[in-house]
């Protein structure tokens, strides 16, 4: 019985929406056929946003009405009360008054409320909203009957002056409304908000209208990019742009998307990294080079991995992780206090500290801490797999010593690294593009960035010696001929680069997209994307 009463309710909503959706299509036909079609308008002088024209109001009232503060009515009767306040509240309007901010505002009506001869709507910017008093007797009889017929969702302009009502807020005395863009559709209602998360997603420009937060983060997201551009560039690096469309998609572990390239009648692939592109251009004598691009990866989808997205890659001649360790460092403490104003920001249940050094650990002995396992006793690759079966750890037949390490690694020590930890000198056999360590030729000069639980960023001592990475990359071909579809193959452009001569070398790849849920507070990736990656409803 609840399940047909709540179709039937769900049918009613449907048709009331329908019949409202009827009512603004017809509203449109009338407009057009008076020859007041607001959709044959190309430009409106908008003078003000909604915060900029209320911050310069009160910095006039702080200026015009300096010692004349609203009267303590304590111990007044409610009727004297009243009467003192209004008295109050007049001269410090006939003050501003006399001193009008004229303002041209223009933004999507929220809200509205009409009450005869005067009414009230709320109008929403980019920078925030603002209320709007409309009276007849301003804008004469025939303007507030247009005024009137508008609908909420509608664009318009507003000119008039700003003001302070009784009740303290402040607002725009309107002169004239013009309607700039009608809307046809329905927004979802105001008071529970647009909460069907698919629809937000969907249909994001429905979700920046209504959640405020969606819309903040956002522009968060806009100053994390903007501010390691600031970063970098004050620090000497340039900014360049590499191809998209690659016929060896390296750098990274991941499954390529593929395509065709018609004019060439070749298969091409969709970039999973920067890396070996950027590395090229260290060889041509850049020394300094980073670049902020989508790369897209054949991979599943949750609430930390989404199929494109946004890396920041970065390579710097004649360092070593070491100093992408302290870059990196100092480069987070910048964003937050840009972004947040603040190196202690939170994420969910927890507090992160920005501020302090962060922790440095070798990924085995984050394995000995977390898991109890000391793997300087493990010698060979089939120590690994009867230590794995005993912990209960899965691996695979092809599986190495290294691998496995790895997978311990992710099975008992990423959950618990929640502030921020460099985990350091991975082994050789998941890093085919990193520095040997000298002293241990069985692990890599190469760290990840672990904060919440989640890898931040990847970074290593660059591999500069073409016949080690020619090596390297045949063992990542055998992987491939053995079924790895997430192997590198070999780049013989890349080599030949190498060939010609590569400096040490530092370098790093971001997830941006991890790094603005970071500073957010986001809980999924989706929440970070304006247009992230969905199953078709089709």
């Amino acid at each position: 019985m609840a399940e047909n009463n709540n179709q039937k309710n769900n049918q009613n909503k449907t048709q009331d929406v329908n019949q409202l959706i009827k009512v603004r299509n017809e509203k449109l036909a009338n407009l057009q056929a008076e020859g007041k079609d607001p959709f044959q308008i190309t430009k409106y002088d908008q003078t003000y946003h909604t915060d900029e024209a209320k911050s310069e109001y009160i910095e006039l009232e702080e200026k015009l009405l300096a010692g004349k503060d609203m009267p303590d009515t304590e111990g007044m009767d409610e009727a004297e009360a009243k009467q003192v306040k209004k008295a109050a509240y007049d001269e410090r309007r006939a003050i501003m008054d006399a001193n009008p901010i004229q303002v041209s505002i223009a933004g999507r009506m929220m809200s509205k409320r009409v009450m005869g001869k005067a009414s009230f709507c709320n109008v929403q910017d980019k920078n925030g909203n603002i209320q709007v008093f409309v009276s007849r007797d301003e804008l004469g009889t025939d303007n507030y009957a247009a005024f009137k017929k508008l609908d909420v969702g509608d664009i318009v302009g507003v000119t008039g002056y700003v003001f302070r009502t009784m009740m303290g807020e402040i607002s725009v005395h309107a002169d004239n409304v013009t309607l700039l863009s009608k809307s046809l559709q329905v927004l979802p209602e105001k008071f529970h908000g647009l909460t069907n998360t698919d629809i937000r997603y969907r249909q994001r420009y429905l979700d920046l209208i209504m959640n405020e937060d969606v819309k903040k983060t956002f522009i968060a997201r806009s100053k994390v990019i903007s501010s390691i551009r600031k970063f970098l560039d004050e620090k000497g690096f340039m900014e360049v742009e590499t191809p998209m469309l690659v016929e060896n998609a390296g750098g990274a572990a991941a499954r390529p998307f593929e395509t065709h390239y018609n004019s060439l009648d070749e298969d091409v692939k969709l970039r999973i990294s920067l890396e070996l592109y950027l590395k090229r251009l260290i060889v041509g004598g850049l020394e300094r080079v980073y670049e902020i691009g989508r790369v897209f990866r054949n991979e599943g989808l949750d609430t930390r991995h989404n199929p494109e997205f946004t890396l920041m890659e970065l390579y710097q001649a004649y360092t070593d992780y070491n100093g992408m360790m302290d870059l990196t460092e100092e480069m987070f403490r910048f964003l937050a206090q840009e972004v947040c104003g603040t190196t202690t920001i939170p994420y969910g249940e927890y507090e992160i500290d920005l501020g302090k050094p962060f922790e440095r650990i070798t990924m085995v002995d984050a394995v000995k801490k977390y898991a109890g396992v000391d793997w300087a006793e493990i010698k060979t690759d089939e120590d690994a797999k009867v230590i794995a079966k005993e912990k209960n750890v899965e691996f695979e037949d092809h599986h190495k010593k290294g691998d496995i390490l790895n997978l311990f690694f992710e099975t008992y020590c990423e959950e618990q690294l929640i502030q921020p930890t460099f985990v350091m000198d991975h082994p050789i056999e998941i890093s085919p593009l990193t520095k040997k360590k000298p002293e241990d030729p069985e692990y890599v000069e190469r760290f990840e960035l672990f904060i919440t639980a989640r890898e931040m960023c990847n970074a290593y001592s660059e591999l500069n010696d073409p016949i080690d990475q020619r090596e390297r990359f045949k063992a990542q071909d055998a992987l491939a001929d053995a079924g790895d579809e997430e192997a590198n193959h070999t780049d013989e452009d890349f080599l030949n680069a190498l060939s010609v001569g590569m400096p040490p070398t530092g370098g790093i790849g971001y997830g941006i997209d991890r790094l603005v849920m970071l500073l957010t507070n986001s809980p999924a990736i989706r929440d970070v994307i304006l247009f992230p990656t969905l199953k078709s409803l089709s």
